[in-house]
C-alpha cells in the first residue's frame, strides 16, 4: 500500500523517546553524589614519573562546565617525551554539563585524526579494557592518544554507550557521575609509533589502579 511506513522505522525514535522520558523521570529524584577524592590530589610522582600541572584557561573551563578537571604532563626518563594525562570528572550530569568527546575538542585545537580504532589496554591485574586509540596530526607533529569513558566501575570506548549507561544508571542507581580519561604522548621522532605506544602503555599501568579513588565505582 502506497504511503505505508514499516513499523521498524519507528523503533529508533521510540527508544529515544523512552530514554529521554526515563532521564527526565530520574531528574526528579534526589541524586546520590558519591564521595570522590579531589583530582588535585592525584599523585604527582609515580615510580619515576614526575608530574607538572597545566592550567586550564578560564574560557575553556566555561565550555567544559561544572566538572572537576586534571591536566598534567608526566616526565619519565629525561630522554623521552612527556605523557599528558587529562581526567574530566562530573559528579552530576543532570543539569546539562556532560562529558565532551575528544572527537570534538581535538579538532577544535587544530589536531586532525589520521588513524583511529579500538585498542585492548592491559591492566596490571592481567585483565584488559577496550579504549580508543588515535593518531592525531597538526602540521608535521604527530601524537598518540588513548581515551575512554569510565563510571561506576565500567569502562567503554563508545560515547554512544556512555550515554546509554548514563540514562540507565540515573534510574537504577540514582547517579549520573562519570568521567573521561585521556592519555596523550608525542610521536617523536616522527615515525616512532611503537616507542610512543610503549611509553603510553607503561604510564597507563601506573594510572589505572588509582582511578577508582577518583572516579567512584
Amino acid at each position: 500500500m502506497r504511503g505505508f511506513v514499516p513499523w521498524r522505522l519507528f523503533v529508533p525514535a521510540a527508544l529515544l523517546l523512552a530514554a529521554t522520558a526515563a532521564l527526565l523521570r530520574a531528574r526528579s529524584l534526589n541524586e546520590t553524589l558519591p564521595d570522590a577524592r579531589e583530582l588535585a590530589t592525584f599523585p604527582r610522582t609515580m615510580d619515576g614519573w614526575q608530574g607538572t600541572d597545566i592550567a586550564i584557561a578560564p574560557e575553556a573551563l566555561e565550555v567544559l562546565g561544572q566538572g572537576h578537571f586534571l591536566v598534567r604532563d608526566y616526565q619519565g626518563s629525561s630522554a623521552q617525551p612527556p605523557v599528558n594525562l587529562y581526567i574530566a570528572y562530573f559528579p552530576s550530569q543532570r543539569s546539562g554539563d556532560t562529558i565532551h568527546s575528544p572527537q570534538n575538542c581535538l579538532p577544535g585545537a587544530g589536531w586532525v585524526p589520521v588513524e583511529s580504532g579500538r585498542f585492548s589496554l592491559p591492566r596490571p591485574d592481567g585483565q584488559a579494557i577496550s579504549v580508543n586509540r588515535y593518531i592525531i596530526a597538526k602540521g608535521l607533529s604527530r601524537e598518540l592518544v588513548f581515551y575512554w569513558y569510565q563510571a561506576h566501575g565500567r569502562v567503554t570506548p563508545s560515547e554512544y554507550w556512555a550515554k546509554i549507561y548514563l540514562v540507565s544508571d540515573a534510574i537504577g542507581m540514582n547517579r549520573t557521575d562519570g568521567a573521561l580519561v585521556r592519555i596523550v604522548t608525542p610521536i617523536a621522532p616522527p615515525g616512532e609509533e611503537a616507542a610512543a605506544q610503549a611509553r603510553a602503555l607503561e604510564f597507563a599501568q601506573k594510572v589505572l589502579p588509582l582511578l577508582d579513588s577518583y572516579i567512584p565505582r
